[in-house]
């Protein structure tokens, strides 16, 4: 089953600047997907529109089967939509606005109108699982970045949602974090759950991700396929700004390597 599919999708922001061109892709459930790209390619903006944030000035997204627009967000699919897909925004600020982390965390249930008991056990189990039991009663806007993603995506896990859109979400991350975090991504897609992650650090890549669509500077879909293939195909990825030649100099000869951004 598709859960979403895009076809030709372009979209401008006020003053006609152009964040995407024709844009097309196709996911099915419990895939694990890489959206990879420069900075500016357009990939946070593809997310949105995956979250019906935001909707496409050409071409169309369904979800689900249906198509998604403001009109079918308004009846009854919103609250299906809205608790089957949730998305991490790249700055956490832009998505953590309670008073204290608990609150943060207990939001998403709250407004899903779930029982009390069942919220408290969702953001008590949410904090134990990103280690951050310890914060519960701080404000989130008094938080490291490395600790402000921990509580945005404790903020999604208690969601529980079928999708979860991730737009770069290792930044800020200390070495630990990001391996727990890589820890939790793939058991949460054992478990089913459909992820989707927008990413211009290769590192994390074979391990999120089965099949990725690479982004071009241009805002369109330079290439799509399996993990291994993509990030194999250097031409791809130096055209794509995803990695740089670099060169130094080791007795008296020059070596060049090709290093990710």
């Amino acid at each position: 089953m598709k859960v979403f599919e895009a076809k030709e999708v372009g979209y401008s922001y006020p003053g006609k600047i152009k964040a995407l061109q024709g844009v097309s892709l196709a996911v099915d459930a419990g895939e694990k997907i890489a959206i990879l790209g420069a900075n500016g390619c357009g990939k946070s903006t593809f997310l949105k529109i995956l979250d019906g944030l935001i909707f496409p000035d050409t071409g169309e997204v369904s979800a689900f089967g249906e198509r998604l627009s403001q009109e079918s967000l308004k009846g009854g699919f919103n609250h299906l939509f809205r608790s089957r897909v949730a998305l991490l925004f790249q700055n956490p600020d832009a998505q953590l606005f309670s008073a204290s982390v608990l609150d943060e965390i207990a939001f998403g249930p709250l407004q899903l109108e779930l029982p009390q008991d069942e919220i408290i056990h969702r953001a008590e189990d949410a904090l134990r699982l990103l280690r951050i039991e310890h914060l519960q009663e701080r404000s989130p806007h008094e938080l490291s970045i490395g600790e402000k993603r921990k509580v945005a995506i404790a903020s999604l896990l208690t969601i529980n949602p079928d999708i979860l859109l991730l737009d770069e979400p290792t930044a800020g991350l200390d070495p630990r974090s990001t391996r727990e975090l890589i820890n939790l991504l793939t058991e949460a897609n054992e478990a089913g759950k459909t992820i989707i992650t927008a990413t211009h650090d290769l590192h994390i890549v074979p391990e999120i991700a089965d099949r990725c669509y690479v982004f071009s500077e241009e805002k369109r879909v330079a290439a799509e396929g399996k993990t291994e293939n993509i990030l194999s195909n250097m031409t791809l990825l130096k055209e794509c700004n995803l990695i740089h030649i670099h060169s130094h100099k080791h007795k008296e000869a020059w070596h060049s390597h090709p290093h990710g951004h």
